[in-house]
């Protein structure tokens, strides 16, 4: 099963998100920020990444994605950014006109099966690749 870590730091959207993935027979690795999910995909790097934009900084997670398209075992990892920025006074903030290194998109709140839906396309693809 894919190895999720979950990004952000909101410890209830953390702990649900947790719940629903591991029910679900998914194994969860958890930060409350960007410089430590950083440094947890770094000695030990997750299927995927549920990320969330704002964190410490207002776009923590965008910086976090940006780096790991620097580092070439991480690249590859596959990225959902989820957020609430489109609901605060930080949405213009948001640069929406460049490339963002990312594989899927969901506003907060996240349905729960919309996501796993969404994990499982992803996972499904990583097994078949790496069988290849």
């Amino acid at each position: 099963m894919c190895r999720v870590l979950i990004v952000d730091d909101d410890p209830d959207f953390v702990e649900i998100t947790r719940t629903i993935l591991e029910k679900e027979g998914y194994q969860t690795l958890t930060a409350s920020n960007g410089q430590q999910a950083l440094d947890i995909m770094r000695s030990d790097p997750p299927d995927i990444v549920l990320l969330d934009i704002m964190m410490r900084t207002i776009l923590d997670g965008l910086y976090v994605s940006r780096e790991m398209q620097t580092d070439p075992r991480l690249k590859n990892t596959r990225v959902i950014m989820v957020t609430s920025i489109a609901d605060t006074p930080h949405a213009s903030e948001f640069p929406t006109d460049e490339y963002l290194p990312i594989d899927a998109w969901f506003s907060k709140p996240v349905n729960p099966k919309e996501l796993l839906a969404t994990l499982g396309k992803m996972c499904t693809h990583r097994r078949e690749t790496s069988a290849a």
